[in-house]
Formats: C-alpha cells, sequence, structure tokens
C-alpha cells in the first residue's frame, strides 16, 4: 500500500476469480510483475511486462532519489508509478477496444445495487465483466455472480483504494473480449481512489440524496476528477429534506463539465439515460484508440 494516503504498509491484498472457485491469490500492491495478460483472442501483449526491483514498501523513508540526486516525497513517487502503470493499461483498454469505468462513491450509496440492475439490464446486449475492490469478504462480489457476470474480487485489507496494477492483476484473470465493458467497482471511499488513476475511460461518482447535498462541496477532488455522476435514490426525494438544486449548483462549481444524471436502481427511473451514456462511451473507443497510438 502507499503513504500518500495513509494505507498501512504491508496490507494483505488478495483476489479471487469467484466463477473458478479458485482460492484467493496474494498481490503485493504495487509491485508490478512480469507476465502476458491473454484475452479471448489469444494474443499475447506485452504492455503487461515489467521488471521487478521496484522500491519496495516494507522501508521506513519518506523519500527517494532521483537520477540526479534530487528528494522526491515517497508518495509524489508511488503516484507517478502508478500514472504510469495507468497508462499503460488505458492504451491496452483502448486497442482491445474494452471501455473501463470505474465507479466510485460514499459507503452505502447504492452502488452494487446499482450496478446489478445495470449488468441485468444491458446482459446480452454487449459483454461485460466486473473488478470489485472492497477491504474484506466476497459479498458484492458474490452478488455480482449472481447477474450470470464474470467477476473478480480484489480485497484490500487496510488499504481505502485500488491502484493500477491491482487492476492490471485482476484483468489479467478475467476472459475479457475485444469490443467489451468492464466496470470497476473501487473501494468505498471519496477521497483516495480520486488520487489514483486505474486507467479507465472514466470516473462515475454515484451520489445518493441520503447522503446530504453538500458532498461534492467537501468531497472536490472527486468530484473534480469524475467525468459523471449518478445521484441516485431519487425515489427518496419526497422523504428526505435535501435540496436538490443545492446538490446539482455545488457539483457543477466544482466541475462544471460535469454531466449529471439522475437515477433510481430501485424503481428504474433515469437507467435508460445512464445505458445511453454508457453505450455512447462504447461508440467513442475506436477514436480513444487512434488518439493513442
Amino acid at each position: 500500500m502507499c503513504e500518500t494516503c495513509g494505507c498501512s504498509e504491508g496490507a494483505a491484498v488478495t483476489m479471487t476469480h469467484l466463477q473458478e472457485g479458485r482460492s484467493p491469490i496474494m498481490i503485493d500492491g504495487l509491485q508490478a510483475h512480469s507476465h502476458p495478460h491473454s484475452p479471448a483472442d489469444g494474443h499475447e501483449h506485452s504492455h503487461h511486462q515489467h521488471e521487478h526491483g521496484h522500491e519496495h514498501h516494507n522501508h521506513t523513508h519518506d523519500h527517494i532519489h532521483d537520477e540526479q540526486g534530487r528528494v522526491i516525497p515517497l508518495g509524489t513517487h508511488l503516484l507517478a508509478k502508478n500514472d504510469q502503470l495507468a497508462a499503460e493499461n488505458r492504451a491496452w483498454f483502448a486497442e482491445q477496444r474494452i471501455c473501463v469505468l470505474n465507479l466510485v462513491s460514499s459507503p452505502g450509496s447504492g452502488k452494487t445495487t446499482l450496478l446489478e440492475k445495470t449488468l441485468s439490464d444491458l446482459q446480452g446486449e454487449l459483454p461485460i465483466a466486473v473488478v470489485e475492490g472492497d477491504q474484506a469478504t466476497l459479498h458484492d462480489a458474490e452478488r455480482i455472480r449472481a447477474t450470470g457476470c464474470e467477476v473478480i474480487q480484489i480485497n484490500t485489507g487496510t488499504g481505502c483504494h485500488l491502484e493500477a496494477d491491482m487492476l492490471r492483476r485482476g484483468v489479467d484473470q478475467l476472459r475479457l473480449q475485444e469490443s467489451s465493458l468492464l466496470f470497476v467497482e473501487n473501494v468505498g471511499n471519496l477521497v483516495c481512489p480520486a488520487l489514483f488513476d486505474l486507467g479507465e475511460w472514466a470516473k462515475v461518482v454515484i451520489l445518493s440524496v441520503t447522503e446530504g447535498e453538500d458532498k461534492p462541496l467537501k468531497y472536490p477532488h472527486m468530484f473534480r476528477a469524475a467525468q459523471l455522476m449518478l445521484l441516485n435514490k431519487v425515489d427518496l426525494l419526497p422523504y428526505l429534506q435535501f435540496n436538490l438544486d443545492r446538490c446539482l449548483k455545488a457539483a457543477l462549481e466544482i466541475n462544471p463539465t460535469l454531466k449529471i444524471l439522475q437515477v433510481s436502481a430501485t424503481t428504474g427511473e433515469g437507467m435508460e439515460e445512464w445505458y445511453d451514456w454508457i453505450r455512447l462511451q462504447q461508440e467513442n473507443l475506436p477514436k480513444i484508440a487512434s488518439d493513442l497510438s
């Protein structure tokens, strides 16, 4: 884990493929590894080949030195390493026409319920897989598996976010097809996932009306990093003291380009607009690949 956000060093991170019933695989945070990625087409892709020899996280220094001997804060170095791996992930996803959406929110926003509804409604329209991130348990991944979708669970232990290398390792275990959709359900946290790029096409921040209209102002980095905000559980608005206009205004003050959709996974309100947005991202993938080539 990293020191950027105070995650404990040496956290036990495990990965479980639910469909194949594998025992949890121990992984070690940002330490890159060397093995080929093998998607459904059977080709190997060199972007997943890295040499060991990175700085390990069991030291006590709070800084490192660059090639010129300059001191670099460890958190800055780790974010730079993560960004490098994220860029490699993004290039490979674009090459394979895989649309990756990073779902971020506070715990209890209804993220998993919304994802279940999405998977059920889009089933058969396009190939979909899910990477689940939680500190512990397989509960959410079991719910996703019940929809028939292939899912990998990454348990971060004391870690409060997923990282680019974790996503890479999870993807290595999936049978992703070209032109597929990959949802990443990040660890419930509105702080650290804003800092750690995974190589996704877009961050989708989910805000429940039960959380209060001032969340965008309290957690500006997340709302600034997102491309889409799903205001969830709008079916509960008649029963809450929630100022909808104030919430929308706050979100757009933080991020004027943020697209906002009002949805309810329970009643289905607004869900078709959410699906149309997903389809649009899929349509834009060829342009992404061209820009990155």
